[in-house]
């Protein structure tokens, strides 16, 4: 079933697999072409805090959200946990889902499984993104009086002090439905699966390791975090050689619910500028490319090239596709929506078709480009979207 799906422009599923004897729960968004973004969840949540910055990158990218071993619905085995063990967890589901290398976004201790396996098995990471984590978070001690807590008293115990540090005291006040939500979450975690994890990061220290980690790396973090301070990540950022920090205000432990906006927005200029800073803009022309109109038409058009027109297709690759399609600003979506839009608006028939074809790439949807088409009608005239129209019909029925 999941080969079936890769077939497809668009993922969409919430499926179990069994992996080194753990059943993990995974989802699937976004596009079966977009770079993979695995997102790791936070000690005591489950994949659901990833939902809106999820939301506002799938357009252009496919994304992988799971439930580490002991976490919302995958497997609860007996601790302890090491830090390996989620690590290894993390590598097999992407064994499964064949996805070589991928960005990987971790939270709090999602974070540490990402330095883990980006330590550990470099070949699988492409770009690494950490929020509120550190190379080494808490004490010994700390993680001891923890888990003793938590084994005897239940997760009840310390959820109102962990609530505290998750949340703002705006958001809590603003968002109280949320909140309540949230906080059941936590209170239903599993009380073993809680205690496994803290006892993988009481172990985990990789504080003289990060400075191997020779990916580009983005470190993001709450201003108000009092769990894993600004000051902590500023010190993994410090270690990590090129890496860049950003600092989302507004928000505590886990900006992805709070101030999710503002971090896909940080996720996405990221990733646009690693793009931009491949060695040539031919480069990251071309590879922007391939993304949005697909690999089987640009192979047509290098097949079909001649020393007549190859001036002619390196400047569209350069200038059209590695200086303006790679700029920041406004999503890919949007932007190939405005492409169709001028390409319906003046005329261009073999450019709107392209298009059309393009968007199983990108994201725009039938009932998009139709309404897109309305706007021309309006605004460039009835004879220019009624060409548009045929246009698209006769696409899109050709796509089917």
């Amino acid at each position: 079933m999941v080969k079936t799906l890769f077939y497809c422009a668009k993922l969409k599923c919430d499926m179990f697999i069994t992996i080194n004897n753990i059943t993990l729960h995974y989802k699937l968004d976004g596009f079966a072409k977009g770079t993979p973004i695995v997102f790791i969840n936070s000690l005591g949540s489950d994949l659901r805090i990833w939902d809106d910055v999820a939301a506002r990158l799938q357009h252009q990218h496919r994304i992988v959200r799971y439930d580490k071993r002991g976490h919302g619905l995958s497997s609860c085995p007996s601790g302890p946990y090491t830090m390996m063990d989620h690590a290894v967890d993390l590598v097999g589901l992407l064994d499964y889902l064949q996805i070589e290398t991928a960005v990987l976004c971790g939270i709090s201790v999602g974070g540490m499984i990402a330095q883990n396996v980006a330590l550990a098995f470099p070949d699988r990471v492409r770009i690494l993104i950490l929020c509120d984590t550190g190379a080494k978070i808490g004490t010994t001690q700390s993680w001891n009086d923890r888990i003793g807590t938590v084994q005897q008293h239940g997760m009840g115990a310390i959820a109102e002090a962990i609530l505290a540090r998750w949340f703002t005291s705006a958001y809590r006040q603003q968002c109280a439905a949320d909140y309540a939500g949230y906080a059941a979450m936590l209170e239903r975690t599993s009380a073993v699966g809680y205690a496994g994890t803290c006892a993988a990061l009481r172990d985990a220290d990789f504080t003289a390791d990060v400075a191997r980690i020779d990916v580009p790396t983005l470190v993001l973090c709450g201003d108000q975090d009092s769990s894993t301070p600004p000051a902590l990540s500023e010190a993994l950022h410090n270690r990590i050689g090129g890496a860049q920090m950003v600092l989302i205000e507004n928000a505590a432990h886990l900006p992805c619910i709070e101030q999710p906006a503002v971090m896909a927005k940080e996720i996405d200029v990221f990733l646009q500028s690693k793009i931009q800073n491949l060695k040539s803009k031919m480069e990251a022309g071309m590879v922007m490319r391939r993304e949005v109109l697909g690999d089987a038409h640009v192979d047509r058009v290098e097949a079909n090239k001649t020393d007549f027109d190859a001036d002619f297709q390196k400047f569209i690759t350069e200038t059209a596709w590695g200086s303006v399609w790679t700029r920041g600003g406004i999503d890919r979506k949007t932007r190939h929506l405005l492409t169709i839009v001028l390409m319906a608006a003046l005329g261009k028939e073999h450019e709107l078709a392209m298009h059309i074809r393009a968007t199983r790439n990108t994201g725009v949807t039938p009932d998009e480009v139709k309404e897109a088409l309305m706007q021309v009608a309006v605004y460039a005239g009835v004879p220019a979207a009624n060409v548009a129209f045929g246009v698209a019909k006769r696409t899109f029925l050709e796509m089917k």
